[in-house]
């Protein structure tokens, strides 16, 4: 469209100023300033296979002597689509006394004279995928 009409028409009908248009240009050109820390990122996430996250590939690169902040490789790593696997927790159900406990009433003492005299129940419960289950 630029070979018919002259620049400054387009860009009025379009709503942009010209240093946008310049400035756009620039930097479609510029190129990635950043592909070499890609590079090296997703190369050290591979070497890994897939267990370091961001924290550790940041140690990881500033052990090799390039400064780099933790912000941007979180951030190059989204870009990238690398999330790093995170072990399940191991399923402990044990927390100590937890809340009162109810009195041992029955003495273990099961035998009941009439039917609905003793009542007794007991809650498992798991933890699956975070979630609680009974």
């Amino acid at each position: 469209m630029r070979q018919h009409h002259p620049l400054s028409i387009l860009l009025n009908v379009a709503g942009l100023a010209r240093s946008t248009f310049y400035y756009q240009q620039k930097v479609l050109l510029a190129g990635d300033r950043y592909a070499a820390l890609k590079q090296r990122i997703r190369a050290i996430y591979e070497s890994h296979r897939g267990r370091y996250g961001y924290r550790r590939i940041t140690a990881v690169i500033r052990q090799a002597g390039t400064p780099v902040n933790h912000k941007l490789v979180r951030r190059l790593m989204l870009q990238l689509g690398l999330k790093s696997l995170v072990r399940a927790k191991k399923y402990r159900s044990w927390r100590g006394m937890v809340g009162c406990v109810a009195p041992n009433l029955l003495n273990r003492q099961f035998k009941a004279e009439r039917l609905n005299q003793k009542w007794v129940t007991d809650v498992t419960e798991f933890n699956v995928k975070g979630q609680k289950l009974y």
